[in-house]
């Protein structure tokens, strides 16, 4: 095992999280030593990484997935384990600035990643506690409005899973009297997120795929007619590269670090709270967010632990006292649970894109890319998985739509673009406390 100190991975290690404590039985994959050669390479072995790679080792590809750290190291062994559909845009909002094909095109794939992630439990029967079921809250009554604005706005779309629940029919399913009422998604779900991970890296491998752990890139000629990867010992030669490291992909390639900014969010795990109080406070064991700015989220794990998550840091760093900060507001929604003991906090990053949008393209001839999914990677990383194994395939008819949407750098450059961000965050943040 190399034992090397990895500058965005500390040991290499998972973070010392619930889902790391309670994870599957996982073998630990060799370090890349020496030069190979292979049809492709994907750079990542998160949710993006993962998805494109198994899609494209059922169609008999040759595929190696390089991973600087553990398998699922990043955002997709550390997120809120969340099945929300949709994009961090709405689908007004890309309809407004992308026109009326464009967002009939995102509506026809919103459902796409959650279908993915069921079909894969099923098919190669990874075990992940999987739940069906999400629910959108909100605190006030402009908050009601905007959620039922948009069900009538998926409906036009033909999506017409969700259900509005006024504040009564809410506590059947949630019992907090800090919302007005609801959506429920009964589409969408969640699950154990590092063991969705690792089980689909379980099924990439049965499908012939090589993974190698703990071999952070150094360096990437994507420019290249055959794109060559380079770790600390040894370098992959392709005929297709693939880069999926999203927030954790660093200055690695130039190109692509001004598309993004690393955002940390924070989670929390309670002790197991027993079968009666979880119950109590989520009867229908459905996973909860709120639509403010800065939101809550949280549910129940498989072993009725409380998983509170919430908050956002801008640039990525870690907030000092992670615990009293989520603390707080889990208090607010469940005051049953003041004093209860907390097992676990820890925080993860994803990547931001300035427009909310993911974005997917080509850097050279043989080079792909996907990141930028903005807080909804865990569906919207499978999809792009299958949108990049069909393009690598030949068809880039749904790849193409992606890649030509423009993207706009963060404002002020990269020396700017965090404080920029966290003065809109506070004015969101303002919006929200005051109700508007």
């Amino acid at each position: 095992m190399n034992t090397e100190s990895h500058p965005y991975a500390g040991d290499g290690n998972h973070t010392a999280s619930y889902y790391a404590a309670s994870a599957n039985p996982s073998p630990e994959r060799p370090e890349l030593i020496g030069d190979h050669q292979i049809d492709i390479c994907i750079v990542g072995a998160g949710y993006s990484g993962l998805s494109t790679g198994l899609h494209l080792a059922e169609k008999g590809y040759k595929v190696a997935i390089i991973e600087g750290a553990r398998v699922g190291w990043g955002a997709s062994g550390r997120n809120g384990g969340q099945i929300v559909n949709g994009l961090n845009a709405s689908l007004q909002t890309i309809n407004k600035r992308y026109g009326k094909d464009t967002a009939t095109f995102v509506a026809s794939m919103v459902q796409e990643g959650g279908e993915i992630i069921r079909e894969r439990i099923k098919t190669y029967n990874i075990k992940c506690d999987l739940k069906e079921k999400n629910i959108f809250t909100g605190l006030t009554r402009a908050h009601m409005r905007e959620l039922e604005d948009r069900k009538k706005l998926w409906a036009n779309y033909g999506i017409n899973n969700q259900e509005m629940l006024d504040k009564n029919q809410l506590r059947e399913y949630v019992k907090s009297d800090l919302y007005e009422g609801g959506l429920i998604d009964h589409s969408g779900g969640h699950m154990h997120p590092l063991n969705l991970a690792l089980g689909e890296a379980a099924a990439f491998e049965q499908n012939g795929g090589i993974i190698y752990e703990m071999s952070p890139v150094i360096d990437v000629n994507h420019k290249a007619v055959s794109p060559v990867v380079k770790t600390a010992k040894g370098s992959i030669t392709c005929k297709t590269l693939v880069l999926c490291g999203n927030a954790y992909l660093g200055h690695v390639v130039p190109t692509l670090t001004s598309r993004v900014m690393p955002v940390s969010t924070q989670v929390m795990a309670t002790e197991p709270l027993g079968e009666a109080l979880a119950r109590e406070l989520i009867p229908s064991d459905a996973c909860v967010e709120d639509i403010r700015y800065i939101l809550d989220y949280y549910r129940l794990s498989g072993d009725k632990r409380m998983l509170f998550g919430g908050g956002t840091v801008y640039g990525g760093a870690d907030p000092v006292d992670i615990k009293a900060k989520l603390q707080r507001n889990m208090d607010k929604v469940f005051p049953q649970l003041k004093g209860v003991k907390i097992d676990y906090a820890w925080s993860g990053n994803f990547a931001l894109s300035f427009s909310r949008v993911p974005q997917m393209g080509r850097i050279g001839d043989n080079t792909y890319f996907a990141h930028g999914y903005s807080g909804h990677g865990v569906t919207g990383s499978h999809t792009f998985g299958r949108i990049l194994s069909e393009a690598i395939h030949g068809d880039l008819t749904r790849f193409d739509v992606f890649a030509k949407l423009p993207w706009h750098p963060f404002p002020g450059g990269r020396a700017f673009r965090v404080p920029y961000s966290v003065m809109g965050s506070w004015w969101y943040g303002l919006r929200d406390k005051l109700g508007a």
